[in-house]
């Protein structure tokens, strides 16, 4: 097994972080380009965000592909084969002049960007040790966020100074050296052993998970929270854009840098957990959710950037918790389970624009943050729910 203190630890960690980093880059360096890919294709503000949401709609539900078909051939191959799928949809996605074909690349799009998050995990359970498992899987995590963020900070940029169609060329090329980096880097797998591939097993493990309360509560906050908060970014482009702020596509792209407190509200969530318990840290992150967009109200630019700040950092500190939560509540076919709360978590932001489009037509931001607010009260009377079951003990207590 490959320990922390090996070389192939550095080279395959190295390369799953550059193939996440590619996967996020890809999935949402769009987004800052929406108002103008709406101006440029003559498109309403829900279709050109239906373009971008299709991605993460096909990526969730590919998921429940990926995971049991890589259990029969194997890690390595299908992450080299989705990447390269990856890399070729956003080249092609430079060359498209019609609304159609941006949103058909985007939808195959979305099936090759499921390899790598669907694979990844597994690659390290089965080629690394236990501690360097550990250590890899949080580098991991953080190269998601990253990647989120620079494809989001050069998109705008680059979509300013060239347009937009360069934007997804040069996303293409990077994505093809990335590529070549991950082929040279990550170690062939050594202790994969292929399982028979049995779907009526795997079906009922599924429905087994949808039929645990306890489960499904966590995947609806997991799904409802990610609704929302995907789609307040994409909504708050539009209002960046016009008047009074006329931003460019430069500076809407540096409000994601907001994701950083994110960072931080994972990195400190298994501790505040086992504290406080999770389910009350699932409470206490949909409250300061709500507080930051009520913030937003205000309506300047430093009330939208410190309320976003905030919303970032309540989104993932749940996030985090509710991820946890599933894996320690599921008392078999754990991978099932966490697969199943990742498919609601990106299906819940497919649907957002479809809810709060009507908000934003009879409200503008106003009408959003009165959409979002409801649904923040749902998921916060789930986590209630959950926290009275805790203390009920009709759920299974960790250390």
């Amino acid at each position: 097994m490959i320990e922390t203190t090996s070389p192939q630890f550095w080279r395959a960690t190295l390369a799953l972080c550059l193939a996440s980093f590619i996967v996020f880059a890809n999935l949402h360096g769009m987004q800052p380009l929406l108002p103008m890919l709406a101006d440029s294709l003559e498109r309403t503000e829900l279709e050109i965000s239906h373009a971008y949401t299709i991605a993460t709609l096909v990526l969730g539900l590919s998921l429940l592909v990926y995971g049991p078909v890589s259990d029969v051939l194997g890690r390595r191959g299908i992450l080299l084969m989705t990447l390269a799928g990856v890399a070729l949809t956003t080249l092609g996605l430079g060359f498209v002049d019609n609304y159609s074909s941006l949103f058909w690349l985007r939808a195959l799009q979305g099936f090759f960007l499921a390899g790598v998050p669907a694979v990844a995990i597994a690659y390290m359970g089965d080629e690394f040790s236990r501690p360097a498992l550990v250590t890899a899987v949080g580098l991991y995590i953080a190269s998601n966020s990253l990647g989120g963020v620079t494809g989001r900070l050069l998109a705008g940029a680059v979509g300013d100074w060239l347009g937009w169609s360069e934007v997804f060329l040069l996303l293409g090329v990077f994505s093809i050296l990335g590529l070549l980096l991950v082929i040279r880097l990550l170690p062939p797998s050594s202790h994969f052993s292929p399982v028979p591939f049995r779907p009526q097993r795997m079906l009922m493990d599924l429905l087994g998970h949808l039929r645990n309360p306890v489960l499904f509560i966590a995947y609806l906050i997991g799904g409802l929270n990610f609704l929302i908060f995907l789609n307040q970014y994409t909504y708050i482009t539009f209002v960046l854009a016009a008047e009074p702020f006329n931003l460019s596509a430069t500076w809407i792209g540096l409000l994601f840098l907001t994701y950083l407190t994110g960072t931080f509200g994972s990195l400190i969530s298994g501790r505040l957990s086992r504290r406080f318990s999770a389910p009350l840290c699932m409470a206490i992150g949909i409250i300061v959710l709500m507080l930051g967009t009520l913030i937003t109200l205000l309506g300047n630019l430093p009330a939208i950037i410190g309320g976003f700040f905030i919303n970032s950092f309540g989104f993932f500190l749940t996030h985090s918790v509710a991820s946890s939560w599933v894996s320690q509540q599921a008392v078999k076919a754990r991978a099932s389970a966490s697969a199943l709360y990742l498919v609601f978590y990106y299906v819940g932001a497919s649907v957002g624009g479809f809810y709060l489009h009507p908000f934003w037509q009879l409200a503008g931001w106003t009408g959003i943050v009165a959409g979002s607010i409801l649904i923040f009260l749902v998921t916060l009377g789930c986590a209630m729910l959950l926290l009275y079951w805790q203390r009920c003990g009709r759920v299974i207590t960790t250390a």
